[in-house]
């Protein structure tokens, strides 16, 4: 195997020095330069497996240099160098096509952590492995749509990066399958995924739940704990519901990603982390920015890319195919054969409007194969709520939620019975009051003028995800 190659670009002797020092310890060649136009005439002579270069240079800068390997060598991952703390600089160069940036004064352990990823990542290319892997996407993200089309698309070339991933979208769209598509179709894939719940992890032990802690450092340490970002290196840490995580975390979170170390409770020095960062929520980051409820430089920081996934109201043709696979993950758990949509009930799937997505239709077609005839879903047995033209509409009762349509007063006096036609009115009312919170239950409640408690119980029995 022939000696794999790294151009070094800096206008620093020391910083070229340094690099070709530490690269030449892990068996590559290195080529250094320290001019824009030195390193255009070395890229136009040699193909290199992996390309450093420097912010400011003195007849140009660093963009100029990622930009120009982007368009001639789109194989060739490429890292910026950028002054201690510039965070901005190393965003910029992220968006403009960079694999990864390296902070002055250079970290040789992080330095060589990205050296082994980018190269892998070079490899990977060179074998096609990476398009194998992309290839792989359709068996888990459902749906021939152009839409989703494009999100798999998009899901290749974000896994070729190390750039930061805020994926946006509503409850239910499948934004952590998403994220977890872009870890194993990376250089990271061999490493951890960590996914975490922001809005699960109580305000007072977030703290020692992202970055870990020493023995004795508080009551109740009784060991060392290693924090998320420990267990997430090497590989990929998904903060998901992002949004839900209190100011002070921010900060310590901003710390952590621009630094690529943790602070553990109680420890005296910061532990070096190799992270990628991807987040997510179903909420407008951007609104809660200039309502003055979510750092600013935070926003920008873990949102260099961002990736929308579409809800399922805008790919209605993928519904048929995403209840086909959904059905047939059933039969396997269940050990039996398929169940199978009747004309009806799969017309009435594409007609609905889905607040709650692909998590909403994996409940309805999991509740209607429990209540089916043999193994035929009709379109009764999907328990749809029912919406009716405005003269149908309940009035509401002041202080209550808007009015949500009635189901038909014949489902009162049907088999059903009057126990499912209130039921249906119930589940009405509370899809609507979840769809106009975003799906935020305590709002949820608040609307509906009920607690918490008694909502979380009256989802769990209407089905209601």
């Amino acid at each position: 195997m022939s000696q794999q190659t790294v151009l070094v670009i800096d206008d620093e002797r020391d910083i070229r020095e340094l690099l070709t020092i530490t690269l030449g310890r892990m068996d590559l060649q290195v080529d250094a330069v320290g001019t824009v136009a030195e390193a255009r005439y070395a890229l136009a002579g040699k193909t290199y497996d992996l390309c450093f270069t420097d912010m400011r240079l003195p007849d140009g800068n660093g963009h100029e240099i990622v930009e120009h390997i982007a368009a001639n060598h789109p194989d060739m991952p490429v890292a910026m160098i950028t002054a201690y703390g510039n965070v901005d600089a190393a965003v910029n160069a992220l968006k403009a096509g960079a694999f990864d940036f390296v902070s002055k004064p250079v970290d040789i352990q992080m330095l060589r952590q990205l050296v082994r990823t980018a190269l892998r990542l070079a490899e990977e290319k060179r074998s096609g492995k990476a398009a194998a892997k992309a290839g792989g996407a359709g068996d888990r993200l459902i749906g021939d749509s152009s839409a989703m089309q494009q999100v798999r698309s998009t899901i290749a070339k974000l896994a070729r990066n190390q750039a930061p991933v805020y994926i946006a979208g509503e409850s239910g769209v499948g934004k952590e399958l998403v994220a977890r598509l872009i870890h194993e179709q990376g250089p990271r894939a061999t490493g951890p995924f960590v996914p975490v719940n922001c809005g699960a992890i109580p305000s007072e032990l977030m703290e020692s739940e992202f970055f870990g802690h020493r023995k004795g450092s508080f009551t109740g340490a009784g060991a060392d704990k290693e924090g998320l970002f420990q267990a997430a290196h090497g590989g990929t840490l998904f903060l998901d519901e992002v949004a839900e995580l209190p100011l002070h975390m921010q900060v310590k979170l901003l710390r952590a990603i621009q630094e690529k170390a943790v602070r553990p409770i109680g420890a005296r020095e910061e532990v070096p982390v190799d992270v990628r960062i991807l987040s997510a929520t179903h909420k407008n980051l951007a609104a809660l920015v200039e309502q003055g409820q979510f750092r600013q430089d935070l926003f920008y920081r873990i949102n260099v890319i961002e990736l929308r996934v579409p809800p399922l109201r805008e790919r209605r043709g993928d519904v048929p195919l995403l209840a086909d696979f959904i059905l047939q993950g059933l039969a396997r758990k269940s050990g039996g054969q398929p169940s199978r949509l009747l004309p009806e009930a799969r017309q009435a799937l594409e007609s609905y409007e889905f607040p709650g997505n692909v998590r909403e239709l994996e409940n309805i077609l999991e509740r209607a194969t429990a209540m089916c005839d043999g193994e035929h879903v009709d379109a009764s047995d999907l328990m749809l709520p029912q919406r009716l033209p405005r003269a149908d509409i309940l009035p509401a009762a002041p202080g209550q939620p808007a009015p949500v349509a009635a189901p038909s007063p014949a489902s009162a006096t049907g088999d059903g019975g009057l126990d499912d036609y209130i039921s249906n009115l119930e589940r009405g009312a509370i899809v609507k009051a979840l769809e106009e919170s975003r799906y935020n239950k305590t709002a949820a409640a608040k609307k509906l003028g009920i607690t918490f408690r008694a909502l979380r119980y009256k989802l769990k029995k209407l089905g209601i995800d």
